[in-house]
């Protein structure tokens, strides 16, 4: 039997042995807190609030939707891709008994509570649409659908815009609030709430720039060529053998006629008429011409040389401001004649939205300079360029460094300022990441690693494999896919970008 030690009167302390208690718990608790830091399982950094966006998943391959969380919305048991014409609103059209012999299909739209939407009508379908550069987009607020075989236009709430009588609706590429419909073999237009344009009465119609409210040219049944205005006026009558996409100076139009290319103004007067080979565009009032291969800059008015026609190309750039080509070289001329930079650069691209002209070296890095024209970057790649919010993002010396577009040097919390966690990397060259006031929340165990992006995620590479961080810095996909093919590197929760970024869809498996 197992006895107590008595003590007769007051207990007397051993005051060294409680010191030696005392030190030893503090040195355990320390050990702990660095083995937690270590390791990293717990930080103080708050979760990201992200809004709420829906993305088609792919997975064992069949097709479903999740959220900007990674939640699955609708469960991938589709055969087709599921089109989200506006991903902050739960609709999603699904795509069903796809006969590609026939060309044939049917289509059903959903809700987030997997409910069936539209059933009124044979066909729904999204207005697709692309830029300049190809990618794709599709009409706001309006759907496509059919009955008996003629199309119409809806709005997402499901009211009727336009009645199901025409042979097609299709978006006029690269430009918004312009539908391009065909009656009777003949096409016209009409604008996103159905409003009607120009008649059903042309050959073909194109826009006149990218800007709907700048006009389109209309051919009609013999070849003539016109504009008409998105007011519905004839600003050029239709009679000249071509027309070109280009509205100069909110006045001029470039058109043909007899084989000669002249500028016609709004009031009907002419310019330049077959004095060259060609008239490329027009830029305030000078014109980029063509004569025996050769390009130079004239006065609209005159005729009078500003730029000599001696150039192998010339863009407008900004301003008073010309890319001018030389041999296989870039650089810049202004209109008083003066050669402003000189013929140094592979190329140069002048950056409309942040007003900057990029200058490409023969080593492949690039010059930055602003609108003045004074180099204010060397020899650095650009990795984004953020026209929302107003940053560049720059490799120059093996280190990303961001800017914004008045080349002002910035932290990446003063730009990226609703993200919680910010990549940082080490002296060693691994990649981690650090909290708003620098401290280390997700260690330097990384080869590569991207920023957090808008939902809360970021991309790390560990033995050439990737996987992601959530927006407290803990493992939310361990680095598991290779991902060699893919253009950019994004998960959300443990699906990552696609590699067709037209489609821009997630999925959980290797590519």
């Amino acid at each position: 039997m197992s006895r107590g030690k008595r003590y007769d009167g007051e207990q007397k302390l051993n005051i060294k042995k409680v010191f030696a208690v005392i030190i030893a718990i503090a040195v355990i608790i320390m050990f702990v807190i660095g083995i937690k830091k270590l390791f990293n399982t717990e930080s103080n950094v708050q979760t990201k609030t992200v809004a709420l966006r829906y993305f088609p998943v792919y997975t064992d391959g069949k097709w479903g939707v999740i959220d900007s969380s990674g939640n699955i919305i609708i469960n991938p048991e589709y055969d087709e891709y599921i089109v989200i014409p506006d991903n902050t609103k739960p609709l999603f059209i699904c795509t069903l008994n796809v006969d590609y012999d026939e060309n044939t299909y049917d289509t059903k739209v959903i809700n987030d509570k997997n409910e069936e939407l539209f059933t009124d009508y044979d066909l729904v379908e999204a207005i697709e649409n692309y830029d300049e550069s190809n990618n794709l987009w599709y009409a706001s607020n309006i759907l496509k659908v059919s009955n008996d075989g003629k199309y119409g236009i809806i709005d997402t709430n499901g009211s009727r815009l336009v009645a199901c009588e025409y042979d097609s609706i299709t978006a006029l590429k690269g430009v918004e609030n312009s539908l391009l419909t065909e009656k009777d073999g003949k096409y016209g237009i009409i604008d996103n709430v159905g409003s009607v344009i120009i008649d059903n009465q042309y050959e073909e119609i194109e826009p006149i720039s990218n800007k709907y409210e700048e006009g389109y040219i209309v051919k009609d049944e013999n070849g003539n060529c016109g504009v008409i205005n998105f007011t519905k006026t004839v600003a050029v009558e239709v009679k000249y053998d071509d027309i070109k996409n280009d509205y100069g100076n909110g006045k001029y139009y470039i058109v043909e006629e007899n084989n000669n290319w002249k500028i016609l103004d709004t009031d009907g007067n002419t310019y330049l008429d077959g004095n060259y080979d060609d008239i490329i565009s027009v830029d305030g009032e000078n014109a980029i011409v063509e004569d025996n291969n050769k390009y130079g800059v004239v006065q609209i008015s005159d005729g009078k040389n500003i730029i000599d026609i001696n150039y192998d190309s010339i863009t407008y750039a900004a301003g008073n401001n010309y890319i001018v080509q030389n041999n296989s070289k870039y650089g810049v001329i202004n209109t008083e004649g003066n050669r402003v930079v000189d013929f140094n650069y592979t190329n140069i691209v002048y950056r409309s939205s942040a007003n900057i002209y990029e200058a490409t070296n023969e080593d492949y890095t690039s010059n930055l300079l602003d609108s003045n024209l004074e180099v204010k970057l060397s020899n650095v790649i650009i990795s984004e360029l953020n026209e929302e919010k107003g940053y560049i993002r720059v490799r120059e010396n093996d280190e990303y460094n961001y800017y914004n577009f008045r080349f002002e040097k910035k932290s990446s919390n003063e730009i990226l300022n609703t993200n919680t966690i910010f990549l940082s990397r080490n002296e060693e060259g691994k990649y981690g990441f650090v909290d708003r006031n620098g401290n280390v929340v997700v260690n330097y165990i990384y080869d590569e690693a991207t920023e957090q992006n808008d939902y809360g995620y970021a991309s790390v590479k560990q033995d050439g494999l990737w996987g992601a961080v959530d927006s407290r810095g803990q493992i939310a996909v361990s680095p598991s896919y290779s991902l060699e093919n893919n253009v950019l590197i994004e998960f959300i929760g443990k699906w990552h970008l696609g590699q067709d970024l037209n489609l821009y869809y997630f999925t959980d498996e290797q590519t």
